[in-house]
């Protein structure tokens, strides 16, 4: 039950970003540029957990997670501060 549900939040961030970078293509709001980005490094985590807990079960994928989450929130962050007008 578990690889479905990761696999799913997987494929859920992977479509977020790419109807995120479809938007961003037709309409060139900046905004919806870093919430596609954020959403690319959320997907890249959630691939990681995927491969952390389903295929390589002896090989800790944590701080690579971690490091991806962070970038994400970090692109976000940037792109809220710099569309603040």
């Amino acid at each position: 039950m578990a690889a479905a549900i990761y696999t799913l939040c997987a494929l859920t961030s992977i479509l977020c970003f790419v109807l995120l970078w479809r938007s961003w293509r037709q309409s060139g709001a900046r905004i919806l540029f870093w919430s596609a980005l954020c959403f690319a490094a959320l997907s890249v985590n959630n691939v990681l957990l995927v491969l952390d807990n389903l295929v390589f079960a002896n090989i800790d994928l944590g701080m690579a997670r971690l490091v991806a989450a962070l970038i994400a929130v970090l692109l976000l962050l940037f792109g809220l501060v710099w569309e603040e007008d």
